[in-house]
């Protein structure tokens, strides 16, 4: 397998023929990190469990609202800004060197937490089906090492490769939650209300941890230029991608929770989805549609899990890519692959975290008092929820960065792009991130505080700070390096 030098590396060439991304790829990787029948099955119903509060629905929407302010500025930088460094390179040139190195460090981390706590429930749903389907009794991490060998496959070939691979796995979550969400209505043992979608179901005692939640279901929707190097119009597609992204998102999540509130019954939902947990979808299927449809319905919540793995390994690689090639990491992780012109070394390296981390937590979890749901309750439940604060964190401070760089270099831009809408989205982002804070105990599954409710933020939040001493570092010992930080192929 033959590699580029690590230092003049670029993904995907820079020739049109070798950028292979249009927006409907773009916007399948971005979508399919979000998971959609992962988040409908897991994510909603044990947000209806844990908070008790209705109007989860309606967070969607208004989550939605939050974040495509957030993507008018995002989106207008990323016309000036190609990087597949994404929100290091942002930060970098809207606000200074040394924060985008923090923040390249806080991102490398928050992705790398996201991917590999996937892991844990990938484990546990495939491990768990071979037991009840063929009576195959198969430790969690046994299923986890095999994935993770296919996901780094896929993450040295071609990029096309991966989007083509998720865009059919997508098609299928979204057609089985179609099929879901038409069966709910046509059930509807309450008929068909809408009170799950009115503000007084929502804005009660528990909306903090509602909308702690449901931002983690959005998370993937801001890697749209991370992609920007290998797509054949990064001008255009970024941003077109990430606002497609944005709305499906938002309505797709919206209208099906709706529908499960209907299927069971306003009055129901939370009883059910507290006895039913990520099982509701699926004994509603099989009870409503079928066995067989329950079946489908369970296949694809562990392709869902798959291509969410995909997309987020594609996006570690390219942390790592674009940090390698400014030297800011050693220029080792700028290394590509000749024939695809994927970033070999920074793939090579998320597969070696996955394998470790997998390794330690199934060391640890032996005789655990969690039983079988211990990769769920563990490394799934800790690392993704950690995960999802270091990048709304980051989400908070590119919305600064958008500022700051229109600032110095305005390109035209209305005032609603360069200054109004990002400093909205700041201002309601960084709720969100205190919001988050408050509830991480409710986040990971706990009534009281313990020590994982303190070092788990820590382990997103200190790799900014040694970041930032080490920009700072790197402006007296290497100015020549310091000043290529966030400029990419620029530099």
């Amino acid at each position: 397998m033959s590699v580029d030098n690590p230092v003049q590396g670029k993904i995907a060439g820079a020739t049109e023929t070798k950028r292979r991304l249009g927006v409907p790829a773009v916007t399948f990787m971005i979508i399919a990190a979000s998971a959609p029948l992962t988040v409908l099955a897991g994510g909603v119903t044990t947000t209806f469990a844990v908070t008790g509060v209705t109007g989860v629905p309606l967070s969607f929407l208004i989550l939605g609202g939050i974040l495509g302010l957030f993507a008018v500025g995002y989106a207008a930088m990323s016309r000036y800004v190609t990087n597949a460094g994404a929100f290091y390179a942002y930060i970098a040139q809207g606000i200074s060197r040394p924060a985008g190195v923090g923040a390249s460090l806080v991102a490398l981390m928050a992705y790398n937490l996201m991917q590999v706590g996937i892991y844990g429930l990938f484990g546990f749903t495939v491990s768990s089906l071979l037991s009840a389907r063929l009576g195959i009794s198969v430790p969690w991490w046994i299923p986890v090492l095999v994935c993770i060998a296919i996901v780094g496959w896929l993450g040295v070939n071609r990029v096309d490769l991966s989007a083509k691979v998720l865009g059919v796995l997508v098609a299928l979550e979204f057609l089985v939650v179609i099929v879901y969400d038409a069966i709910s209505l046509a059930v509807a043992p309450e008929g068909v209300s809408a009170a799950s979608l009115s503000p007084e179901s929502l804005f009660v005692p528990g909306i903090g941890a509602v909308l702690s939640f449901g931002i983690a279901a959005f998370m993937g929707f801001e890697s749209a230029a991370i992609y920007g190097e290998e797509s054949k119009d990064p001008k255009r597609t970024v941003a077109r991608a990430t606002f497609a992204a944005v709305a499906i998102i938002a309505l797709f999540y919206a209208v099906s929770a709706w529908a499960m509130t209907v299927g069971a019954g306003p009055s129901a939902v939370i009883d059910t989805a507290t006895a039913n947990g990520p099982d509701m979808i699926f004994a509603f299927l099989g009870a409503n549609g079928g066995v067989l449809l329950s079946d489908i319905a369970q296949l694809l919540f562990v392709t869902s899990l798959f291509a969410a793995l995909v997309s987020f390994h594609n996006a570690v690689a390219r942390y790592f890519f674009s940090l390698g090639r400014e030297r800011v990491l050693p220029p080792f992780f700028a290394g590509v692959r000749k024939h695809s012109r994927a970033p070999f070394a920074g793939s090579l390296a998320q597969t070696v975290i996955a394998v470790v981390v997998t390794v330690a937590f199934a060391a640890a979890g032996t005789g655990s008092e969690f039983g079988e749901l211990y990769p769920v309750l563990t490394m799934f439940t800790w690392l993704t929820n950690s995960g999802a604060m270091g990048l709304v964190l980051l989400m908070t401070v590119v919305s600064l960065a958008v500022i700051g760089y229109f600032r110095r270099k305005p390109h035209g831009a209305s005032l609603w792009v360069r200054l109004v809408a990002p400093g909205l989205g700041f201002a309601l982002l960084a709720v969100v991130f205190v919001l988050i804070l408050a509830n991480f105990n409710v986040l990971l599954g706990q009534t009281d505080s313990t020590p994982a409710t303190f070092v788990l933020p820590m382990v997103v939040l200190l790799p900014g700070v040694v970041g930032v001493a080490w920009g700072l570092r790197l402006r007296r010992s290497q100015p020549e390096l310091y000043a290529r930080i966030g400029h990419g192929a620029e530099g």
